[in-house]
C-alpha cells in the first residue's frame, strides 16, 4: 500500500495512498465534523418525536449513515462550486480542491460514489421518505451556488439542513404532520443563527471577492438580528414541546440552549473573526441540549 503514490503538484513530491485518502477525507470534512453534528441534531429530534421516544433502530441507523453521507456530498459539491473563490479566503485557501491537491475529476468521482451510497440508503425507506430524499438531494446540490445570487444563502442551507425532519416523520409514520413542519421552521431559524455567525467570520473576505451572505445583508444590525432569530428559535421549540406534551426535562434542555445563545452574543460582541467562528462551533452544544431534554422527557414511565 505504501508503494502506491500520486504526484502532488503543490509540493512537487509524491503522495502515498494513505495521504491521498486523507485528502479525500478532508474534502468531505471528516476532520471537521461540526457540520455533520449540526445536521445530526435536528434529525435525532425528529426521529425521537416521530417515534414517540422509541424510533425503530433500523431507521435510526439509516438516518445516521445518511447524515454523514449527505454532509460529505454537500461539502464536496460546495468546494467544487467555490474552487475559484476559496484560494482568496483565509479560512478556506488550504482546502484540497482550492490548493490543487485534489483534482476536479477526483472530486466528481467521489461525489458520484457518495450519491450511489445515499441512493442505496434511501431505497431502504418507504416511498414517501424516498420521494422526500430526492428533494433533499436537490436542496443540497443547489445551496452552494446561492451565495452568488442573493444575500440569504443561509436560508437555502436552512432548507437543506432541515429536510431530514419531514423525511424522519415520513419514514416512521408514513406521513408528515403539522408538528413536523413546526420543528422544521424552528430548525430553519436556528440554521440562520449559526450560519450567520459563520458568515461573520468570512465577511471581509466575501466582500472582497463579491460573494453574498446574511452577515453582509444584516450589516451593523447583525448581532440584534441574530438575537431575534435566537429568540424565535426558542419560542418555536417551546411550541414543539407544547404540541407534543413534553415534560419538564425538555424545557430544562431549552433553558440550557438559551444560556448558550447568550454566550454566543458575548462571543460575537466585537465581531472578531475567531470569536464568531467559536460561536458557530458552540452551536453543537445547543443541539445537544435540546436533544438531551427531548430524550429525558420521553423516557418510559414505570
Amino acid at each position: 500500500m505504501s508503494q502506491l503514490s500520486e504526484w502532488d503538484p503543490m509540493s512537487g513530491s509524491r503522495l502515498t495512498m494513505a495521504e491521498r485518502v486523507w485528502e479525500y477525507a478532508q474534502l468531505m470534512r471528516w476532520d471537521r465534523p461540526i457540520g455533520a453534528l449540526l445536521l445530526l441534531w435536528p434529525t435525532l429530534w425528529a426521529l425521537w418525536l416521530a417515534g414517540a421516544g422509541q424510533p425503530q433502530q433500523a431507521v435510526v441507523v439509516i438516518f445516521l449513515l445518511g447524515v454523514w453521507v449527505m454532509r460529505s456530498v454537500g461539502c464536496v459539491i460546495n468546494d467544487l462550486a467555490d474552487r475559484h473563490f476559496d484560494p482568496f479566503v483565509e479560512r478556506t485557501r488550504d482546502r484540497p480542491l482550492a490548493s490543487g491537491r485534489v483534482s476536479v475529476r477526483e472530486a466528481l468521482l467521489l461525489t458520484a460514489v457518495l450519491l450511489l451510497i445515499a441512493l442505496g440508503l434511501a431505497l431502504l425507506l418507504n416511498r414517501l421518505a424516498l420521494m422526500l430524499a430526492v428533494v433533499g438531494l436537490l436542496l443540497a446540490v443547489i445551496y452552494p451556488f446561492m451565495k452568488r445570487f442573493h444575500h440569504l444563502p443561509q436560508a437555502n442551507l436552512g432548507l437543506a439542513f432541515s429536510w431530514s425532519i419531514p423525511m424522519a416523520y415520513a419514514a416512521l409514520t408514513h406521513t408528515v404532520p403539522a408538528e413536523a413542519w413546526l420543528l422544521f421552521v424552528a430548525n430553519m431559524t436556528w440554521v440562520l443563527v449559526y450560519d450567520t455567525e459563520y458568515a461573520m467570520a468570512d465577511r471581509d473576505d466575501d466582500l472582497k471577492i463579491g460573494l453574498k451572505s446574511s452577515a453582509i445583508l444584516f450589516g451593523r444590525y447583525d448581532r440584534a438580528l441574530i438575537g431575534g432569530l435566537q429568540l424565535l428559535t426558542l419560542l418555536l421549540l417551546l411550541g414543539v414541546g407544547w404540541v407534543n406534551e413534553l415534560g419538564v426535562m425538555y424545557y430544562l434542555g431549552l433553558f440550557g440552549a438559551a444560556w448558550l445563545f447568550l454566550y454566543h452574543q458575548y462571543l460575537i460582541r466585537q465581531r472578531d473573526r475567531k470569536e464568531c467562528f467559536k460561536a458557530f462551533l458552540n452551536n453543537n452544544g445547543v443541539g445537544l441540549c435540546v436533544f438531551c431534554g427531548l430524550l429525558l422527557a420521553q423516557l418510559p414511565q414505570y
